[in-house]
């Protein structure tokens, strides 16, 4: 205390002049309106400045409910598009009875591991048994297809990337529906794949759309890259073409864990087929 009255004793002339100045500016402020005015308009902007501020703040610590809720809202929408249904259609006596079932659901599910430069990839989501996930199942994103789950624990699941040596999905031209296959190249570049095996009277185009066949674990439709180059195999009767991934593995953040609800009798009914051979 005894430091703070010597302080104040030595500087005592500068403390009085700010008194002065700031009372000066109060009376001249508080009785000329255009000061006033001035001043209180002065005032808004800087207050309005520093709520926005705090707004933005505030903004970017929620973005992850943000994220959480666009994420299951995407999900909920997946699950009422069209290609999410079975048809069962009836025709009989020129009466037609058709019944929708679900055949696709998506359970969303957060990022929470990742890689992208290795010779086997694989991604860790939050979503485990307890959600419903268990192994088997395919894996997209908003851009197109992620992988397959291979392991599931009770709250979490690792997903198979696409960007995986055996890693090999169903797929087909968007435009004339000719079927192949996809797996990653051999140059292990996270941004493109190969599409094999499609007939060459497919002739198909660059640029040109591929997507699921619907043969496997996705729906029919789902994208998967896009055609960047040709090459012909087998004295030019099959062609392998190079496909750039609509997905960046880089970023991915959020998934969709598709649960095909005919998976189990599919691969029952397939199997008793394969022991028929």
């Amino acid at each position: 205390m005894r430091n703070l009255w010597i302080f104040i004793s030595k500087y005592n002339a500068f403390f009085l002049f700010l008194i002065f100045e700031v009372t000066s500016l109060i009376i001249y402020v508080k009785y000329n309106s255009f000061q006033k005015a001035a001043f209180i308009n002065s005032s808004n902007e800087v207050t309005g400045n520093l709520y926005a501020r705090v707004s933005e703040f505030y903004s970017y610590l929620s973005l992850k409910d943000v994220n959480d809720n666009l994420a299951r809202e995407n999900a909920q929408l997946r699950n009422q598009l069209k290609s999410s249904f079975y048809i069962d259609t009836l025709n009989k006596h020129k009466v037609t009875d058709t019944v929708y079932k679900q055949q696709y659901e998506y359970i969303v599910a957060r990022v929470i591991n990742n890689s992208v430069n290795r010779i086997n990839n694989y991604l860790t989501i939050n979503r485990g048994s307890n959600q419903g996930i268990t192994k088997g199942m395919g894996v997209i994103c908003d851009k197109g297809i992620v992988g397959k789950v291979v392991f599931v624990s009770t709250h979490f699941a690792v997903v198979q990337s696409l960007l995986h040596k055996d890693s090999q999905f169903s797929a087909m031209l968007a435009n004339n529906k000719e079927i192949g296959y996809v797996e990653w190249g051999d140059d292990l570049n996270p941004h493109k794949c190969l599409m094999k095996d499609v007939s060459n009277n497919a002739q198909p185009k660059l640029g040109e759309k591929v997507v699921t066949s619907g043969y496997s674990l996705f729906p029919e439709g789902i994208s998967i890259g896009t055609i960047s180059s040709l090459h012909t195999k087998a004295g030019g009767f099959i062609l392998n073409m190079e496909v750039a991934i609509a997905v960046d593995f880089s970023k991915l953040q959020y998934v969709d864990v598709v649960d095909n609800k005919f998976a189990n009798e599919q691969a029952g009914l397939e199997a008793q087929q394969k022991k028929d051979e």
